[in-house]
């Protein structure tokens, strides 16, 4: 739609609905091919498979998990494709018209970590292609720059700035990106699977791992107890489900150029509850397969790599792995952290400008390395933040707004959704109210149980959504125009 005489605080080009929406179920489809086959998500997702213990208890935990994740990527792409706006316009609505900034700039903030952790990912696999020459692993020994052997940081910086190339021409590039590198991907974790499949003398879902050995490879993964129990399945199903906290927020920034609704849920329905068990099923034959092999439990795809005897199936795997996780940082962190940047400045910073200013931060964090140690405690308390953001969000579009959104009075900073000077106070109550309980107490006190913590997004949505829907009972809104309604 033509958004006329927006407030210039509020608008750009970049930030205005959509006009070309050609994205297909296929698009969407890559977006989850490229924010799921990532480093960071074949370890989670073997980690996973192996502490399920049966695989019954995988389908379960993994199967039911993925799709409640379905479920609610659905609920904000189904906002994003009727608005045609991204993530913080969208938060305009509920948060206010300047409130908003406040959730983008969290949002922002996590993407810039993950940035960085992806980043850091990426060029580790490159690291262990590399120092199967000796002068480079000489070289990787020898020295020392900001924390990291040179070899490390030379890495880093050229995969930080080859992410660069691929959003200098807009979304119509990351599209063509995600469809080119998803499938890609996939034939090569096929190829990594049968090759070790075949020399293991064929594939079993019994990885005959003995449980200490288990449980001290899989402690990153933060699932504790017996691998098969309750306890264990409900922390898997908690972690993976949290691992995507992230894009419940921000799938509307993709969602938005969706040919219709129809596009949105088939390309997620293949894209989630399919390939995330498929993909995890995947990583979890394909872990077990090279603990037969090699009789070590590899559960981090270069380490597999490094062990080929050829040079050149060692290079395409680490060119492969390089790609799938510059693929998760462009659509999870790269474009989400440029609309959320430009939000807060739009007349001064464009979408290209505000990613530009996210990869510097990501840059900045590299020397102390924030992701590094416990892999599960980064995943959980990064998407405890976001989770009352989330519960605000739904519950004000589906349950308070009913799903009318007033597009044109997003961008007008006297409008509908100016509330008391821009910010809406029930909003900002409901989120810090869920922020005390997802993220302040079980990350900096010791008074919440251990394993509040694994489900601390889960109860960062439910009371930040719970406090919100009681607010705006005792606080109603303004009731959105007829005639503006999207």
């Amino acid at each position: 739609m033509e958004i006329r005489n927006p407030s210039p605080g509020l608008y750009n080009e970049d930030l205005a609905p959509a006009k070309v929406r050609n994205w297909g179920a296929f698009s969407i489809f890559n977006v989850w091919t490229s924010d799921v086959h990532s480093l960071w998500g074949y370890y989670l997702a073997a980690s996973l498979f192996l502490l399920c213990g049966s695989f019954t208890n995988f389908l379960l935990a993994i199967g039911l998990g993925s799709l409640l994740i379905f479920f609610l990527m659905n609920l904000i792409g189904y906002a994003g494709e009727k608005t045609g706006v991204p993530y913080p316009v969208l938060a305009r609505a509920s948060f206010g018209v300047w409130g908003a900034n406040l959730a983008a700039l969290v949002r922002a903030v996590v993407a810039c970590f993950w940035y960085g952790a992806q980043t850091a990912a990426a060029s580790g696999a490159v690291v262990a292609l590399l120092i199967r020459n000796d002068s480079m692993l000489e070289f990787h020994k020898s020295t020392q720059i900001l924390g990291h052997s040179g070899l490390e940081v030379v890495c880093y910086v050229v995969i930080w700035a080859l992410q660069l190339l691929i959003i200098q021409k807009g979304m119509e590039t990351v599209r063509r990106f995600q469809d080119w590198a998803g499938p890609a991907v996939w034939i090569a974790m096929l190829i990594l699977a049968i090759g070790l499949c075949v020399k293991a003398g064929g594939f079993s879902f019994d990885h005959g791992i003995p449980q200490d050995v288990l449980l001290a490879k899989t402690k990153d993964a933060g699932v504790s107890g017996e691998p098969g129990s309750f306890w264990a399945l409900m922390a898997v199903a908690a972690t993976w489900i949290t691992y995507f906290a992230a894009l419940y927020l921000n799938f509307c920034d993709f969602s938005r150029y969706a040919k219709n609704k129809d596009a949105v849920k088939k390309g997620n329905l293949w894209g989630l509850p399919v390939n995330l068990v498929a993909f995890s099923l995947v990583a979890g034959i394909t872990t077990i397969a090279a603990f037969k092999v090699y009789g070590e439990v590899l559960l981090h795809p270069e380490q597999i790599s490094a062990k080929f005897d050829s040079w050149v199936l060692a290079l395409i795997a680490a060119i492969t792995f390089a790609v799938a996780t510059l693929g998760i940082n462009v659509v999870a962190n790269f474009v989400s952290a440029a609309f959320d940047i430009s939000n807060v400045f739009p007349r001064q910073i464009s979408f290209k400008k505000g990613g530009y200013i996210a990869a510097a931060i990501a840059l900045v964090l590299y020397p102390f390395a924030p992701w590094e140690g416990n892999a599960a405690n980064f995943v959980n308390a990064i998407g405890a933040t976001m989770g009352p953001l989330l519960g605000v969000i739904l519950v004000d579009y589906y349950l308070v707004a009913k799903g009318n959104i007033n597009v044109a009075a997003l961008y007008d900073e006297n409008g509908e959704y100016r509330y008391e000077g821009g910010w809406n106070v029930n909003a900002l109550v409901a989120a810090g109210v869920g922020s005390v309980f997802s993220t302040l107490l079980p990350n900096f006190t010791s008074l919440l149980p251990a394993w509040w913590n694994t489900c601390g997004w889960f109860f960062g949505v439910l009371i930040g959504g719970g406090v919100y829907l009681l607010m705006a009972t005792l606080r109603p809104r303004t009731a959105v125009a007829a005639s503006a309604k999207a």
